[in-house]
């Protein structure tokens, strides 16, 4: 599985109630999430997140285990997340989600050029190739097919 996108570059211990703020979490509708992603970091993110990809530090999704903070970057139209590590329960609930998620530790200069490929374990930035930590062949299954649901729909 590949993706490719200009990177949007975050720090470390990026906390889920900074990917969506909890004022927001009193309706379902996932396009308000979208639009409102990152508002209380940077009111100008949002309409940038379609079609990027985040490049994280460390603890990325730490907080509260709210699957709406990944929900809201999926909806938004993130293509991928790398970090140099991710919270145990944001990373289980990107995958679950449909959203891939990529541990590696790589440099990022805003709008830089990122890819990278879950088979072959890589994050390419401006075409400068770094090791990735490799996903199991289920998490890789289960992000191809959309997410969980659509993976044990398939299984019908």
């Amino acid at each position: 599985m590949q993706g490719a996108g200009p990177a949007i570059c975050l720090g470390s211990d990026i906390d889920t109630d900074v990917i969506i703020a909890g004022r927001y979490l009193r309706t379902k509708d996932r396009s308000v999430w979208a639009e409102h992603a990152f508002e209380d970091l940077d009111p100008a993110l949002a309409p940038r997140l379609s079609g990027s990809i985040i490049v994280a530090g460390r603890n990325m999704g730490c907080g509260s285990s709210r699957e709406q903070a990944v929900v809201a970057l999926r909806e938004a139209g993130v293509v991928g997340v790398v970090a140099e590590s991710f919270a145990r329960i944001f990373f289980r609930n990107a995958v679950n989600v449909g959203l891939p998620v990529i541990e590696a530790a790589v440099p990022c200069t805003e709008g830089a050029r990122v890819a990278f490929d879950l088979d072959a374990g890589w994050v390419e930035v401006d075409g400068e190739r770094y090791p990735a930590r490799p996903l199991s062949e289920k998490m890789v299954a289960i992000l191809r097919a959309g997410g969980l649901v659509p993976y044990w729909r398939s299984w019908r």
